[in-house]
Formats: C-alpha cells, structure tokens, sequence
C-alpha cells in the first residue's frame, strides 16, 4: 500500500484502490493497544431510487436501516456472540446517505476483521427473520416516535423540504417498512454493498499490507457493477412550511431552527463551502458570540442551545436548537445578526480567531480513532481527502463567511420546530 505523509498535521496513512475497487485506508497508531476498524457502504436512507443492470428501482423508506439490522445474520450463526468471544466490541449505524459496521478491539484483529468482513458482505436474508426484525423496527419507531429530539428534527425536515427524502426518518415509517421484503433486500446489497460502493478504514498498529491481503481474500478481486443512485429532486431555496408545532410531554418548549442551503456537490469546493459554513454558525450564534451571550442573558436559550452547518448527499442546512421559552425571538434574533454581520462584515480579528479554533478542534479529534475513521469515510464518498482540511481552512476569508450569510440566512429560507408542553 502507499504511504501518504501530511506535513501540516504530523500524519501519514497508507491508501490503496483495490482491483474489486474496494477502498483500503489504514492510519498507523505505533504502541497502541486498541484496533477500530470501520466498513461503510455509501448508501443511506436517501438513496431510494436507483438504476441497476439497466433498470430502475424505487425501494420503500426505511429500507437502508433495515438492511444494516438484516446483515447480523448469517446461517446458523451469532455474528455478535462471535466478535464478543474474539474480545470485539461491535456496532453499526444508518445515516441520510452512508451505512458503517465497525467493531474495536485490543486483540484477535485479524479474526475480527475477517469476521466483519464476511458477515457484511453476505445476504442471508429468510422470510421468517426479515418478519421478526419488522416488528423490532416497529418498536424502534415507536420510540423515536415518543422522542422529542427525533420529533422536532423530523418536523425541521418536513417543513424545510418539499422533494428530498430527507424529510421521511431514516428508519421509515410503520406503513414503509411492511413493503419491505427479503428479494428487496437482496436487491439493495447487491446494488451498493458491493466493494467499489465501499471503504475499508483501518486506525491502529496494525500492518497495512495485512489489511489488504485480508480483504482480498475474502472479498475477491472482481469489479462488480454499482447501482447508480437517482439525483434528489431540486429544491426551491425557500421553506415550503415556515413553521411547525408539536405537542408532546415536554418541561418546556424545545425547537430545532433551520436555514436551506444549496447543495454541496463533491470534492475540495464542496469541503471549502462546507468549512465557509460551519464558520459562519461560529461567527453568527456560537458559544463565543455576541449573539449567544445576549440570547443567553435575556433567558432566551440556556446551554442546550447549539447549531452547526449540516450536509446530507443533496441538500445542505445552517441549524440551532434547544429550549426556550419563545422560539421565535430566537428566530428574529438571528436573521437580524446575520444581516448585521453581512452588512458590516466579520472583524478580522474575531474571524481568525474563531478559525484558529475550529482548525484546532479538528485536529485535536483526529487523537479520536473514532472520529477519524468516521471522517476519512464520509469525506471519501464525498470526493475529497479528510487529511487536507488545514489548507481548506488557511483559505477560507472573513468575506466569504459574511457572503454566506448574507445569503443564506433570510426569513425565506427559514423553518421552524416546535414542541409544547402538553399542559
């Protein structure tokens, strides 16, 4: 494998496409006792249409989730009882638009590692387990459906979007879920669980070449066809349903405020704008601004309040959230200082002070293997190598920020949760 060395941060890596297409990364941690390997598919709960041999499909939401419960199964086997005796510790999880299985240990690597390949890369799906999960999934729907952060982000994504399949809960619904069947699920994991639609992302003292030679054995070296994922439907910038409120059994009210931004794309463009973004929710309402702290000495947020810059594969949102006592003063607030600061501009001082600091926050979690095998997996599918933030962020101006801004956080483009107390 080659070794890639990043000056700026201190690292290195080695990374290397396979002939199946696989992508292997393996970043070097000498003398530590723990492995976290992650295997991540670049398919999530958007992806729902798609073209495969020359057809097209469209498969039920929640079908992505499902298939990440369905892969723990293989015949006549405890895929987790299995990684526990080996001293794993094992987890996945479903996003908008990527699917990982990872496990960590400090011995037994390669096993773990074998295991966790195989168990990924093989369907087994009966009639029997794939009806016994449904009703798993239906619980876990249930819960969600009785908490008030799922409630308020799901409400946030129906009012924001019109068309993209954001707005449906990754584990879809009681009424999706029940379309869902094992031919479906075959079809989906032959469609994008396939190794040219996945990475293989490796932190430790592990030997590289071992790690490649481990996945060529067993998944093969043959390239096999990827389903090619339909484009989300084009948004209008504007939010379709300002404002959206829910009653729950709640102390006091709790919202989730949301600003649509265009789409990212992919590679070092894509990054610069979603670096642009996350300044820009520094500048505008982070714990060291103005806004935080007079938001905060009037009572109208406490320290739950936070937001960042959010992308999922097709749309892209600026969003904050916690509980108030009046929402929508917090809205007003912040489209008011966000015109302020595009008009004015960022100071020069503050702006690269708050970039120093994010900068610094990014690299103090690459000290994280969890972190780092996250982002090196998801900047991946995005066309972009994690390890060349600093220069990103060198380049980034005041000027941009403020532009963003300016454009971006209107009262158009603005959607509101809120969930009540019942009483």
């Amino acid at each position: 494998m080659r070794e890639y060395h990043y000056p700026k941060l201190g690292e290195r890596l080695y990374r290397e496409v396979l002939p199946n297409g696989l992508m292997v990364v393996v970043v070097p941690r000498l003398g530590f006792a723990r492995k976290l390997a992650y295997f991540v598919a670049d398919y999530g709960a958007v992806h729902r249409r798609f073209t495969l041999d020359g057809q097209t499909y469209e498969v039920p939401a929640g079908i992505a989730h499902y298939l990440e419960h369905k892969m723990f199964d293989l015949p006549g086997r405890d895929v987790s009882a299995e990684l526990a005796e080996l001293g794993a510790n094992v987890n996945a999880f479903t996003s908008y638009d990527m699917t990982a299985y990872y496990f960590s240990c400090t011995e037994n690597f390669e096993p773990a590692l074998k295991l966790l390949l195989e168990f990924v890369s093989t369907p087994y799906f009966t009639e029997e387990s794939v009806e016994k999960e449904r009703g798993i999934i239906d619980q876990e729907i249930g819960m969600n459906l009785d908490a008030p952060d799922s409630v308020v982000f799901e409400s946030l994504m129906e009012g924001m979007y019109r068309n993209h399949n954001i707005r449906v809960p990754i584990l879809g619904t009681s009424e999706s879920i029940r379309q869902i069947t094992p031919e479906l699920l075959r079809l989906c994991h032959r469609a994008f669980y396939t190794p040219a639609n996945m990475i293989l992302c490796v932190v430790g003292d592990v030997d590289p070449e071992r790690v490649k030679a481990l996945a060529l054995e067993r998944l093969g070296s043959e390239k096999l066809p990827v389903g090619e994922k339909e484009p989300q439907a084009a948004e209008e910038m504007s939010a379709p349903v300002p404002v959206q409120e829910n009653k729950m059994e709640v102390a006091m009210p709790t919202f989730q405020l949301g600003f649509k931004c265009e789409p990212l794309g992919m590679g070092e463009s894509a990054i610069r704008q979603e670096v642009i973004g996350d300044l820009a929710a520094e500048a505008l309402f982070g714990e060291s601004s103005q806004l935080y702290l007079r938001l905060y000495e009037q009572g109208l947020i406490d320290t739950s309040f936070g937001g960042g810059f959010e992308t999922v594969d097709g749309c892209a949102m600026l969003t904050c959230g916690g509980d108030s006592h009046d929402p929508a003063a917090v809205r007003s607030a912040i489209i008011s200082r966000a015109a302020e600061l595009a008009e004015q501009g960022i100071d020069e001082t503050d702006f690269m002070r708050m970039k120093r600091s994010a900068l610094g926050r990014r690299i103090r979690d690459l000290d994280s293997f969890d972190s780092t095998c996250f982002r090196i997996c998801a900047y991946h599918f995005s066309g972009f190598d994690y390890y060349e933030f600093p220069g990103v962020y060198e380049s980034v101006t005041a000027g941009e920020v403020a532009q963003f801004l300016r454009r971006a956080v209107t009262a158009e483009r603005c959607a509101l949760s809120v969930i009540r107390p019942l009483k």
